[in-house]
């Protein structure tokens, strides 16, 4: 992809149940929905449904809402926060989104991604069976933070833990943050839970590895 990507580890294989919230899920987020197969969908989701506020139409200076960032953030700081200007971005960012393993699709692709993981899996406390790909179509800023939103936003409806690999330095931030389960591969690879993502996004220091 030439985007950032997350994972999303599972202990077991989502039930019928899960899978239906997981597809109303990527329905309701999406403007644009093409399912491949159970589990697989290619789709465009518009930043502000995950709860980044576009202001295109007024002054532009507040790109996220106040539920991410907290009311005591000044409109300048917030800008400065961001890095980007929203009013140069097409907000209906593309996406694969797609659970493998066993059973499901793209098993080899799940055995190359989880093989010799030890000591992710002794974090984790368990041996993935299964994982979903949140992976951006493309790299602007935007894309960093749609991702990480939208992975969250799966995890809410599927369960699991998060995996993000880290950029050099980004590991004494993240580990710092709430929901952190751990830091693997010599600093190289978080794991966390939902709200570890959504406060990593609020850091000015975010940014996902392509």
């Amino acid at each position: 992809m030439s985007g950032p990507t997350l994972v999303i580890e599972l202990a077991e294989a989502p039930s019928p149940a899960a899978l239906r919230e997981f597809r109303a899920l990527m329905v309701g987020l999406s403007s644009r929905f093409d399912e491949k197969r159970p589990g697989f969908f290619d789709v465009n989701v518009p930043a502000e449904r995950l709860g980044v506020k576009d202001r295109r139409e007024e002054d532009w200076q507040t790109p996220f809402p106040r539920r991410l960032l907290g009311n005591s953030v000044a409109d300048e700081e917030l800008t400065a926060l961001v890095g980007f200007n929203p009013q140069r971005e097409d907000w209906r960012r593309p996406f694969l989104v797609y659970l493998m393993g066993p059973g499901v699709g793209d098993e080899s692709i799940f055995e190359a991604e989880h093989a010799d993981e030890l000591e992710v899996e002794a974090i984790l406390g368990f041996r993935p069976t299964h994982a979903v790909n949140v992976s951006a179509c493309c790299n602007r800023d935007i894309d960093h933070v749609t991702t990480a939103l939208l992975t969250a936003a799966v995890m809410d409806v599927i369960g699991g833990v998060a995996k993000a690999e880290l950029l050099d330095g980004q590991a004494s931030v993240v580990a710092g943050l709430p929901g952190v389960s751990g830091i693997a591969d010599e600093a190289w690879t978080a794991l966390g839970t939902a709200e570890f993502l959504r406060a990593w996004v609020e850091h000015p220091a975010f940014r996902l590895v392509k």
